[in-house]
């Protein structure tokens, strides 16, 4: 169940503004917490949870480590909510093949 991880590790408003934050570029920890209302500290906390749910990944770059969205750690959540996706519409589709069998009764 790693999509329940990345349901955990976006449940944090402020994880969801640095993962929005990370959509436009790769950025470092320095530049993350300057668009946050949060020290550098706790935005390297939120990454550490976000790498953990493998939403995130990072790249060393000299003294620094560049996060980057990790697209494929939302596939996992992207199957769970197309399983609501697929059941609707099937419900849908027996629900037409029964109105159907109906009227041609």
């Amino acid at each position: 169940m790693a999509y329940q991880n990345v349901l955990d590790a976006l449940a944090e408003p402020r994880r969801r503004q640095i993962l929005q934050a990370l959509r436009s570029a790769p950025l470092s920890v320095k530049e993350i917490a300057q668009t946050q209302p949060i020290s550098r500290p706790a935005v390297s906390q939120h990454l550490k949870v976000l790498e953990a749910a493998n939403l995130v990944g990072a790249a060393k770059q000299g003294t620094s480590r560049i996060y980057h969205i990790r697209r494929e750690g939302l596939e996992e959540l992207r199957r769970w909510l197309d399983g609501f996706w697929d059941d609707a519409l099937s419900a849908f589709g027996a629900e037409v093949v029964r109105q159907v069998s109906e009227n041609d009764d």
